[in-house]
């Protein structure tokens, strides 16, 4: 077998971004703006960043201190809780990934069905057939060679960032300073509660999209350098959290809390649709479907690349380290593909 080629930083800190930056930055507006006022919106992102930048460097000083641990989450938990949490925590995150692969699936097609109903809420006939086709292309692009598929993750990564700093330069030039700081801590809305209640449901939508910082880390193997995988831990995240606190904030400053938390999802096509009129609204759609196909490829890799290490160290039937000439851990894509299909 051919040596498999090795990921670069500019592949790695893609696969960080695009893995995070998936579907739920497009519904963020909305989803904030549901459950918090501004002022605990900022506190939320606050402790959030703070948080999430401390678990980045866990992922940074692990891969320099234990550079023979080379598959990510499921490695360090083997590692230090033993064979069991290892095992347990390899197929938790493969599944969780194959779960969230068909809820992307569903999100493109239903973003799709606004302007062709054919498609409908993303779960007719023709929406589940168009996605498994598109599953299967991706399965067979990554059969190709993980470094050919990562590539192609950088590209639509790239692709997808156009329309979200577009978003980001609109409407922080339409920000106005009264409509931001309206009603700061949401006294005016009792059914958001006290500013403990807003900061913790601010979290659970802070933190859930921050799932795929761990992204170079479970890649680990692959890496041209050992330090390149901390790096684009780091910068991937820093960039991601700048992108997210930008897009939340920025649009409290267009529209109200009470405004923001009414729209339908994807909320940014609705604020972008208030700035600059219904082109706004098309832009995000398009760029939303750019970050879904990015995200899915992201997660394909993910997932697969968890079950092969994990076959490789004994925690998962040996059958699934299998790889092609070009690397792709075949097996373990094929199950990964085929579980996502039967959900589909």
């Amino acid at each position: 077998m051919n040596a498999p080629s090795k990921l670069r930083l500019g592949s790695l800190t893609a696969l960080v971004v695009g893995s995070m930056v998936g579907g739920g930055i497009f519904s963020l507006p909305q989803n904030t703006a549901a459950g918090a006022g501004m002022g605990a919106t900022v506190l939320a992102w606050c402790i959030t960043g703070l948080g999430m930048l401390a678990l980045a460097l866990v992922f940074v000083n692990l891969t320099l201190r234990q550079p023979q641990l080379d598959s990510g989450v499921y490695a360090y938990a083997r590692a230090g809780f033993g064979p069991f949490v290892g095992f347990s925590s390899a197929w938790g995150y493969w599944f969780m990934a194959v779960l969230g692969n068909v809820g992307y699936y569903v999100l493109l097609f239903s973003t799709l069905g606004h302007y062709l109903p054919v498609f409908g809420d993303g779960n007719t006939p023709v929406a589940v057939a168009s996605a498994s086709v598109m599953l299967w292309g991706m399965h067979f692009l990554v059969l190709r060679g993980i470094r050919e598929a990562a590539f192609i993750n950088q590209v639509t990564t790239v692709a997808k960032l156009v329309p979200l700093a577009l978003f980001v330069l609109l409407v922080g030039l339409a920000f106005r300073t009264d409509v931001f700081t309206q009603d700061m801590w949401g006294h005016a809305n009792p059914a958001l509660g006290s500013v403990t209640d807003q900061v913790r449901s601010m979290m659970l939508v802070t933190v859930w999209v921050f799932i795929g910082v761990e992204g170079a880390s479970v890649c680990s193997a692959r890496a041209e350098r050992r330090v390149d995988v901390g790096r684009a831990t780091l910068l991937g995240f820093l960039f991601t959290l700048a992108l997210m606190v930008s897009v939340s904030l920025f649009s409290l400053g267009v529209m109200t809390q009470p405004e923001l938390a009414v729209l339908k999802n994807p909320s940014m096509a609705h604020v972008l649709a208030h700035v600059i009129g219904p082109t706004g609204a098309a832009l995000i759609s398009l760029g939303l479907l750019i970050s879904l196909s990015g995200a899915l490829l992201s997660w394909l890799m993910l997932s697969s690349e968890t079950l092969y290490m994990a076959a490789r160290d004994g925690a998962a039937p040996a059958w699934l380290a299998q790889a092609n000439a070009r690397g792709a851990p075949t097996k373990a894509m094929w199950l990964t593909s085929g579980c996502v299909q039967t959900f589909l």
